[in-house]
């Protein structure tokens, strides 16, 4: 695993694509950002539509390296796309959640839940020093 390095690469063309998505979430996108905005699970930072390398994150929290994307309509050449993306992110120390469009739109408790679990467990340790004494 490469969890120091970082996926390098980002052009010009991934950051425009990147802002035009931020204009354009789903409705299942854009449940997900107004539960995940503001630091409102666990004071976690989310970023939307993030862009790494050649890859754009639908989530992304950098303090725990943690990506969460949201699926709509799946096929069988988007499953083999996703699956290599998601071991190329494993490879540089991403950790990815999916979660299909249904799963939140109709249980958004049930998937911030799974999400506030994972990222507790991808957060660095916190130094001796932030303890405030």
């Amino acid at each position: 695993m490469r969890n120091n390095d970082r996926i390098r690469g980002t052009n010009p063309e991934i950051a425009q694509a990147a802002r035009k998505l931020r204009n354009n979430l789903t409705p299942a996108e854009t449940s997900l950002w107004e539960a995940l905005r503001n630091k409102q699970l666990e004071r976690l930072r989310f970023r939307r539509q993030h862009p790494v390398g050649n890859f754009i994150l639908d989530f992304y929290c950098p303090a725990c390296r943690l990506v969460v994307e949201v699926d709509g309509e799946i096929h069988a050449s988007q499953t083999e796309y996703d699956d290599a993306r998601t071991a190329k992110l494993a490879e540089y120390g991403y950790k990815v959640l999916r979660f299909r469009n249904e799963e939140v739109m109709n249980n958004l408790p049930k998937v911030l839940a799974e999400i506030k679990d994972v990222a507790g467990k991808h957060l660095p340790p916190k130094s001796p020093n932030s303890g405030g004494l």
